[in-house]
């Protein structure tokens, strides 16, 4: 895990938007080409209907051409490192293979390092769809 993702995803988490539970997130990834992706939550009123920071991260890196993620970091103010939630451990799982490292964070300094497999195991992709 690089300190380069840990301060963009601190950054980044600055710029959430999260009137409604003041629970920011940040998030950072880096591409297969090295380049970092950011993303923050955007809450709205209508609950469902808002943004992961992951999620965010994940249309950027796509937005700029990239397929493919190499490293994953989630920064939160929490007492504890938050796990991505369901949805975007799919979204992490299509475009990381299983040994790509998610470092969790708080923003008090608490990290947890797992793998995009130990997020979700028996992942649902490509190759259940194959006829």
């Amino acid at each position: 895990m690089s300190d380069q993702l840990r301060q963009a995803a601190a950054a980044v988490r600055d710029n959430a938007h999260a009137p409604y539970s003041q629970f920011k997130v940040g998030a950072a990834i880096r591409g297969a080409s090295g380049a970092v992706y950011v993303g923050c939550n955007v809450e709205n009123v209508a609950y469902p209907e808002g943004t992961c920071a992951e999620a965010g991260a994940i249309s950027a890196m796509v937005a700029a051409g990239e397929t493919e993620l190499t490293e994953a970091y989630v920064i939160a103010g929490s007492p504890m490192p938050v796990t991505p939630c369901g949805g975007c451990r799919q979204k992490l799982a299509e475009f990381a293979a299983g040994e790509v490292p998610v470092t969790m964070a708080t923003t008090g300094g608490v990290e947890q390092v797992t793998t995009v497999a130990e997020l979700l195991p028996g992942v649902f992709n490509a190759a259940h769809m194959e006829r």
